[in-house]
């Protein structure tokens, strides 16, 4: 199973390629403010890095927080968007060993079906300025 790791939690968000267990590839970068413009491109060039395409990726794994509002919410959206359209599973997770834990899941074929993010507190709103 070839399985896409993604983390937007922080100005670092890193991605990673595994088959099953074992790592093929990982990147991580400075997105901060540039996450939405980078993580699709960075996500293409990892998996032509592995000589893969979109369409190989079988199950997603993705960090859901706590952390970044922004961050978490376009990694979710990404995620989200990637495994409705090529039919993936995928499992959100948090703590220190998200990404073994996510991918053990995987493996037994759980699926969240779609993920939300948690922020790890309530967001705080301000009201419209006329």
């Amino acid at each position: 199973m070839l399985i896409l790791t993604i983390r937007t939690d922080k100005p670092e968000a890193e991605i990673g390629l595994y088959k099953a267990k074992s790592q093929l590839a990982y990147h991580s970068w400075q997105a901060h403010r540039q996450l939405a413009e980078t993580l699709h491109s960075e996500i293409k060039k990892l998996l032509e890095s592995e000589q893969k395409n979109w369409q190989d990726i079988e199950g997603l794994v993705v960090f859901k927080g706590p952390g970044s509002f922004t961050g978490l919410r376009i990694g979710a959206s990404v995620a989200n968007a990637l495994a409705d359209t090529l039919e993936l599973k995928i499992i959100a997770t948090t703590g220190k060993n998200w990404r073994e834990d996510g991918i053990k899941s995987l493996l037994v074929s759980k699926n969240d079906g779609q993920i939300v993010p948690e922020y790890g507190a309530e967001a705080r709103t301000t009201t419209q300025k006329k």
